[in-house]
């Protein structure tokens, strides 16, 4: 099943809904601060579960309490 890329509207909206999300180099992008290391790592292997029974996988990076997260779809080259 291929994703369709979203159109301007469709991402204004989700921003609009969303105000934690904003674009960044055409990616949705989000910076999560946590108490530590573990709680960090704990919600990206959370995460990692669920992207990976949508078949949809984050560009993400941690450094200790500090986790970035980058989404867009590279199927249909953009954010669906």
């Amino acid at each position: 099943m291929q994703n369709s890329k979203a159109i301007p509207e469709q991402l204004s909206e989700f921003l609009s809904e969303n105000k934690l999300w904003s674009l960044k180099e055409d990616k949705l992008h989000q910076e999560f601060i946590f108490r530590d290391f573990i709680t960090a790592f704990g919600f990206m292997t959370q995460m990692a579960l669920i992207a990976e029974s949508l078949n949809h996988h984050p560009e993400w990076s941690n450094k200790y309490n500090h986790v970035v997260v980058n989404l867009t779809t590279h199927d249909c080259n953009g954010i669906s």
